[in-house]
């Protein structure tokens, strides 16, 4: 279902966003709505503390390892060999 949004902006907003709106030949409507969709795209999809608390948990794990210089020396011959990932 659909709904209505009204949002008040002041005359020099308004022609502004006219303008943009006139130049993507769009009507205001979709201009906003575009903007929002991307707005809203841009918002992270988790809280700070969920995301800090994932890391946290990874960082606290013990998975075995290579020294570096033979992992970055094994690296080096697979590219040289050609393989691919």
């Amino acid at each position: 279902m659909a709904k209505r949004l009204q949002v008040i902006v002041q005359d020099p907003e308004y022609r502004d966003i006219q303008r943009a709106a006139r130049l993507r030949r769009m009507s205001i409507a979709e201009w906003v709505r575009q903007a929002l969709v991307q707005a809203r795209r841009s918002e992270p999809s988790r809280e700070v503390a969920s995301k800090l608390e994932v890391i946290r948990a990874a960082a606290r794990m013990d998975f075995p390892t290579a020294n570096i210089d033979r992992m970055l020396d094994e690296i080096e011959r697979g590219y040289e060999s050609g393989m691919q990932p």
